[in-house]
């Protein structure tokens, strides 16, 4: 009989600030009693609702629950940058380049940003939480500079539009003299990914679609041809399963030794007022990702997304045990600051409001695992720090594997290799963060 257990269930260090801004939730639904449904889902982020409402579309009166282990947008879904990029983002690579045409792959990141618009719009969720705003890539060195050239000529390979802006075009975007250059690139959707995994859920509920938070599913267990979900509180009998708990995957007993859990940190800013907006200047909402991959995320908000606020996002630890540690908090609140201060200086004495944690999960070969893994039990995880198209992608393509279904989305993902395995601790541990720290130091101004 096949059973497979959780070692270990989501810790999250700090606070997830996109939903903090945001106004309170409902009080949470926790599965008490047992259920029995068509399908069940582990994970209600952006792959598991994608999962639940490809599955809602594929099979219309299908029975399908959701549960999850923390509240909606509290786990790794509210603890990202809110980048739905459709364009190469490798985050591996010196440019974001990748290797080769990267043309196929560009067209499902679209797919899921349709899908993703498509929602938008069933659902009427607000629109200030799905903004196809594009982004920026600021270089803050020639060097970086370079990158960002390098990076333009790889689009243009492909026939993809980019725009370069000047240091002065950047300093009117942003208010902040930092920045040398800048690649504008269209297709990016900024999300109040908060904001939009709320909405989501709240529409497939409305859909019939049962969504339990604060519910650990602690072990999943065969029963005949189907699967019995355990929980603190209660069992759930599904006919079918999809793990869409990303990193978590390897807590239920796969893929050991081949995930790589890395967390990077954000912090968030406090409101700025009339007068700290005038002091900054630039357009009221804008986000820029660093040309050099291991540099300085930052965005601004605007009111409808939460507050006029700016997030900084950088430092990042491996963290093979999936917690990270209160020093690495303590670090990253200081270089926070530093980097904040270097790009605004008008804006000296802003405090950070929250700085948190986010998990992400990546394959050394850059490959997700979106899969069956055993008959009935499928997954749609190992989102590469891309978790907000990925995530959508691998739940839209694990939902249409367990319908039986193929498109490009599976056939994609299912042809790709298996994560290939990491060296043994504690060598990948020491190794990856004096390799993570040595990134951080390299990319300096970024």
């Amino acid at each position: 009989m096949s059973a497979y257990h959780a070692r270990r269930t989501p810790q999250h260090k700090g606070p997830a600030a996109w939903s903090a801004i945001l106004p309170g939730q409902a009080a949470p639904v926790s599965l008490d009693g047992d259920l029995t449904v068509d399908f069940a889902l582990i994970g209600a982020g952006f792959a598991g609702l994608s999962a639940a409402r490809r599955l809602h579309q594929l099979a219309p009166g299908a029975r399908i629950a959701v549960l999850d282990a923390s509240r909606l947008a509290e786990g790794a879904s509210g603890r990202n940058s809110g980048f739905m990029i459709d364009l190469p983002h490798e985050l591996q690579s010196d440019d974001y380049a990748g290797h080769g045409d990267d043309r196929a792959m560009i067209a499902l990141n679209r797919q899921a940003i349709a899908f993703a618009r498509a929602a938008v719009e069933d659902y009427d969720i607000d629109r200030n939480f799905f903004d196809p705003v594009g982004k920026v890539n600021g270089a803050a060195s020639a060097k970086t500079d370079a990158l960002n050239r390098s990076y333009a000529e790889h689009l243009a390979t492909m026939g993809e539009s980019s725009t370069y802006l000047d240091a002065k075009a950047m300093t009117e975007l942003t208010g902040s003299r930092h920045y040398v250059s800048g690649l504008y690139t269209p297709g990016t959707v900024m999300l109040q990914p908060a904001g939009y995994i709320r909405s989501l859920a709240e529409g497939l509920r409305r859909d019939g679609v049962s969504i339990f938070e604060n519910t650990s599913v602690t072990a999943i267990t065969r029963d005949g041809t189907g699967w019995i979900l355990s929980t603190a509180k209660g069992r759930v009998s599904a006919g079918k399963v999809i793990l869409s708990n990303n990193g978590h995957l390897e807590s239920f007993g796969f893929k050991p030794g081949r995930l790589m859990h890395i967390f990077l940190f954000a912090s968030m800013s406090a409101e700025l007022d009339a007068d700290q907006i005038k002091a900054l200047g630039g357009q009221p909402r804008w986000g820029v990702t660093p040309s050099d991959p291991m540099g300085t995320t930052m965005r601004r908000i605007a009111a409808g997304q939460g507050g006029n606020r700016i997030v900084t996002r950088t430092c990042g630890s491996f963290e093979p045990d999936m917690v990270t540690s209160e020093s690495d908090m303590r670090r990253t609140v200081a270089v926070h600051r530093q980097k904040f201060a270097k790009r605004f200086p008008q804006l000296a004495g802003v405090r950070q409001e929250y700085t948190w944690a986010g998990h992400l999960c990546l394959a050394r070969n850059g490959v997700s695992v979106m899969r069956e893994l055993d008959q009935g039990l499928f997954a749609a995880c190992v989102q590469n720090g891309l978790g907000t198209a990925r995530g959508t992608l691998t739940g839209m393509g694990a939902a249409e594997l367990a319908c039986g279904r193929t498109s490009d989305i599976t056939r994609h993902f299912t042809a790709e290799a298996e994560p290939v395995k990491l060296p043994p601790r504690p060598f990948s541990t020491i190794g990856a963060n004096a390799f993570l720290r040595y990134k951080e130091w390299q990319a300096k101004e970024e």
